[in-house]
């Protein structure tokens, strides 16, 4: 009897890594850490699950978790019940892949109670997370900081030179004569 993945976080100590499986960015992401905790041989430290389209599944893994939310931003739910969103989320992941823990610990790091490497990390995160409908997911949104400006960008020239605009004319070259290796000018 397999059991469900809601079921599996219940009775498996290791966190759960869910993943927007209609993500391309999301989808590769997931799958390269799940081959990098397999080539070990060893049980994986994290499960690692699709987000699927049952909130009740859900709920039963995290009870506070919106399925919208999970579909916005990496969530890794740990063992103790608590949630890592974001940058926090791949640090602990990080931390977790055998190819990538000796650089991990980076993120703890604390410089009178700033964490330089983990601010960077949930910077970088938020820039992926916002602009990851350009690689191709629809169902992450749209990106808000890039597509705004375009959109605007183009109502205003709509507006300005109409609906319809001239056609584009292709400018194609023709040899001169006169230019040709070998012949007299």
């Amino acid at each position: 009897m397999s059991s469900s993945p809601a079921t599996e976080g219940l009775k498996n100590p290791r966190p759960i890594l869910l993943f927007n499986d209609e993500c391309g960015v999301c989808r590769r992401i997931a799958h390269w850490v799940g081959g990098s905790l397999k080539k070990t041989g060893d049980e994986p430290s994290i499960i690692v699950r699709p987000i699927g389209e049952d909130p009740k599944a859900l709920r039963i893994l995290s009870p506070n978790l919106n399925i919208w939310d999970a579909y916005a931003n990496i969530h890794l739910l740990m063992p103790d019940g608590s949630a890592k969103l974001g940058g926090e989320a791949v640090a602990e992941v990080l931390r977790n892949v055998p190819k990538t823990r000796w650089f991990a610990w980076s993120f703890s790091v604390s410089i009178f109670g700033f964490r330089p490497f983990q601010t960077i990390l949930n910077v970088a995160y938020a820039v992926l997370a916002d602009i990851r409908p350009i690689f191709g997911c629809e169902s992450c949104g749209t990106p808000g900081f890039i597509l705004k400006p375009i959109r605007r960008a183009i109502k205003w020239m709509t507006t300005k030179f109409g609906k319809q605009s001239a056609p584009i004319q292709h400018l194609t070259l023709v040899p001169n004569k006169k230019l040709r290796p070998g012949s007299a000018p």
